[in-house]
C-alpha cells in the first residue's frame, strides 16, 4: 500500500510536541483537510445567519418556534435511533479536560460517561489540542499512566469494565485553529478536534464495544445539526465504518437552539444520542441575543437564577418531555461543587445542595446528570438510583403533563431577585481569576469552591455588561447606586488589588493578573458586545 500523500494543511507557528507525530500523521491531516474543504463553507454561512437571527431579535424582543418545521414537532411517528448499550445507561456524567491526569481519573471516577473536554473546560493552546488526543488514543490503547510530579502519587486505569464511557466535546462551530491553515486561512477547530477524534479512535472504539460518541456545543439552529449530521456520514463513509456508528448529544445551551429541540434531533435522528441542559452558557445566551430588549430582561445575580427559576424550570421540562417523546436521552445540568480538604461543614452544606439538585432532576425524568469531581459521583448516582432502580434510564417517562409555551422560555421577568452589588463584585472576581487562568492554559479552574468553565466567564462578563448597559441600580450601604463603567471599573481595580495581596508581588508578577483584568473590562465594557469572550481572548493566548 503506497503512503499518503502529504495533506495540503500547514502547521503553524506551532513549537513541536513530545510525540505530536502519533497524532498529527499525513493521513489523519488529510482528513480533516478533506472535511475543511467541505464543510467550512456551509460553516461559514451558518455563522453570518447567526448574526442575522441576533439583529431580528434585536428588532422584535421575542422568540417564536418555527412555523417552517411545524410538520416536524407535529408528526409523533419519528424517533431517534436507539441507544447503543455502551450510551444506554448515562444516570451520572463526569466533564473535564483530557490532560493526562484527568483522563484517567475520569475514566476511573464510577460515573457512566466521561465528557472529555475540548472547549470549554479547556485553553485551546496546541499542547492542549494535539497532547489531550494522545491522552485519549493512549486511554483506548491502555498505554497511559500518570505520576504527579508535586506528590509522588501515580495514576493508573482500572479494568475495562470499570471504565467510563467517553463522549467527546469538540470545540463550537466559532473557534478558529490558528495553528493548522488551509490556502492561509485557519481550519475550524471543531473540525480539528472531531476530526484528529474520529479518525485515530473509531475503529479501536468499535472493537471495544463503544463507538465515537460526542457533545455538540453552542448549537444554535437545527440547521446547525444538519450540518454535524453531513460530517457524521462523511467520516463514516470515509474511514469505512456503518452509518450510525456515530452518537451525538446535543448541548441545548442557547436559547434559540431551545426552541428547536425536536427539529435538532430530528436532523440527527439516525445519530442522535440526546439532548443535555447547560446553565451559565444559557443564561449567557440570553443575555446576549436580548441585551437590546431592555430591563425585562435583566438577570438578577448568577447564583441567584437556580434551575426551580421559572423560566428554566420550562427549559428544562420542555427539554425532557422533547427528548423522551423521540426516545432520546435527557441529560441534566453540572452540580459544579469541588470539596474542601480542610472545611467539613463547607462539604456539608454543598453536599446536601448538589443531592437536592440531583433529586430534582431525577425526579423530573431525567435519565442522567453531570458532575465536576469524583467525589460527587457518589451523590448522583444515589440521587439516580433512587429513581431508576435497575433500569438504564426512565425515557418511558413521556411528561405529557409538562405544556411550555413560547414565552415560557423567556420569562425572565418572573424572578423575584434582583441585581445585587455583592453580585457585581462576584461577577468580576470570578471574570478575572477564570481569565488569568485561562491565558495561562488552564480551562477548568477552581474558584471560590467550584469548578468553573469558559461558560462562566461568558455569563460573569455578560452581567456586566447588561446591567450597565439596561441602566441597572445597586444598593451599596444603604445608598442607590446606579451600575456604570466607572463602578465596574473601581470594582476591578479592587480586586486586583485583592489578589495581589492575597498572593504576594512574586506570585502576581508570574501570572497573568492585569492583562485577565484588562481584558475582562474590555469585554464587559465596550459598546460592541463581544459574541464570545473566547475570541478576543484566543488573540491573547500563547502557544
Amino acid at each position: 500500500m503506497s503512503a499518503p500523500a502529504p495533506s495540503p494543511l500547514a502547521i503553524v507557528d506551532a513549537e513541536p510536541l513530545p510525540r505530536q507525530d502519533e497524532v498529527l500523521t499525513d493521513a489523519a491531516l488529510a482528513f480533516v483537510a478533506e472535511l475543511h474543504r467541505l464543510f467550512t463553507p456551509r460553516r461559514d454561512e451558518l455563522l453570518a445567519r447567526r448574526a442575522e437571527r441576533r439583529a431580528e431579535i434585536a428588532r422584535t424582543s421575542t422568540l417564536d418556534f418555527l412555523p417552517e418545521t411545524a410538520a416536524i414537532r407535529a408528526d409523533d411517528s419519528w424517533k431517534v435511533a436507539p441507544a447503543p448499550a455502551a450510551l444506554n445507561d448515562r444516570r451520572v456524567e463526569i466533564t473535564g479536560p483530557t490532560d493526562r491526569k484527568m483522563t484517567i481519573n475520569a475514566l476511573n471516577s464510577g460515573a457512566r460517561v466521561w465528557l472529555a473536554d475540548f472547549e470549554d473546560a479547556s485553553a485551546p493552546t496546541w499542547e492542549n489540542v494535539v497532547l489531550g488526543q494522545l491522552n485519549l488514543i493512549d486511554a483506548y490503547a491502555r498505554n497511559i499512566d500518570f505520576t504527579d510530579p508535586r506528590s509522588g502519587k501515580s495514576y493508573a486505569l482500572k479494568d475495562a469494565d470499570q471504565l467510563a464511557t467517553v463522549v467527546m466535546r469538540p470545540r463550537g462551530w466559532h473557534l478558529e485553529e490558528r495553528h493548522l491553515r488551509f490556502d492561509g486561512r485557519p481550519v475550524p477547530g471543531a473540525l480539528v478536534d472531531f476530526g484528529l477524534y474520529f479518525f485515530h479512535n473509531a475503529k479501536r472504539l468499535i472493537e471495544l464495544g463503544k463507538g465515537p460518541y460526542f457533545y455538540l456545543p453552542k448549537t444554535e439552529s437545527h440547521l446547525e445539526a444538519r450540518l454535524w449530521n453531513e460530517i457524521f456520514v462523511f467520516a463514516q463513509e470515509y474511514v469505512g465504518i456503518p452509518q450510525g456508528t456515530v452518537r451525538a448529544t446535543v448541548l441545548i445551551e442557547t436559547i434559540t437552539a431551545a426552541y428547536e429541540m425536536e427539529e435538532i434531533l430530528y436532523e440527527l435522528r439516525d445519530h442522535a444520542a440526546g439532548l443535555n441542559a447547560g446553565r451559565w452558557d444559557y443564561l449567557f445566551s440570553i443575555v446576549k441575543n436580548f441585551r437590546d430588549g431592555g430591563r425585562k430582561f435583566v438577570l438578577p445575580d448568577r447564583n441567584a437564577v437556580t434551575m426551580t427559576a421559572p423560566f428554566m424550570r420550562a427549559y428544562t421540562e420542555l427539554l425532557v418531555r422533547t427528548c423522551h417523546k423521540r426516545g432520546a436521552h435527557a441529560i441534566g445540568g453540572m452540580a459544579a461543587f469541588i470539596p474542601s480538604r480542610r472545611d467539613a461543614e463547607v462539604n456539608k452544606v454543598a453536599f446536601e445542595k448538589v443531592r437536592a439538585d440531583k433529586d430534582r432532576e431525577a425526579g423530573d425524568g431525567f435519565d442522567g446528570s453531570w458532575v465536576a469531581h469524583p467525589d460527587l459521583v457518589p451523590i448522583a448516582m444515589e440521587s439516580f438510583d433512587k429513581v431508576l432502580g435497575d433500569k438504564p434510564n426512565q425515557k418511558d417517562r413521556l411528561r405529557e403533563d409538562v405544556d411550555v409555551k413560547a414565552a415560557d422560555l423567556i420569562a425572565i421577568d418572573s424572578l423575584d431577585a434582583r441585581p445585587t452589588y455583592d453580585g457585581l463584585v462576584n461577577a468580576v472576581q470570578v471574570g478575572v481569576r477564570y481569565i488569568e487562568a485561562w491565558l495561562r492554559g488552564l480551562g477548568a479552574v477552581a474558584i471560590f469552591n467550584l469548578m468553573e468553565d469558559a461558560a462562566t466567564a461568558e455569563i460573569s462578563r455578560s452581567q456586566i455588561w447588561q446591567w450597565i448597559n439596561a441602566g441597572v441600580v445597586v444598593e451599596r450601604d444603604g445608598a442607590e447606586l446606579p451600575v456604570t463603567p466607572e463602578l465596574a471599573r473601581e470594582v476591578a481595580a479592587a480586586e486586583l488589588a485583592a489578589i495581589r495581596a492575597e498572593i504576594g508581588e512574586e506570585a502576581f508578577a508570574a501570572g497573568n493578573w492585569q492583562q485577565a483584568h484588562d481584558l475582562l473590562l474590555q469585554v464587559s465594557l465596550d459598546a460592541d458586545y463581544a459574541d464570545f469572550l473566547t475570541l478576543p481572548a484566543y488573540e491573547q493566548l500563547v502557544g
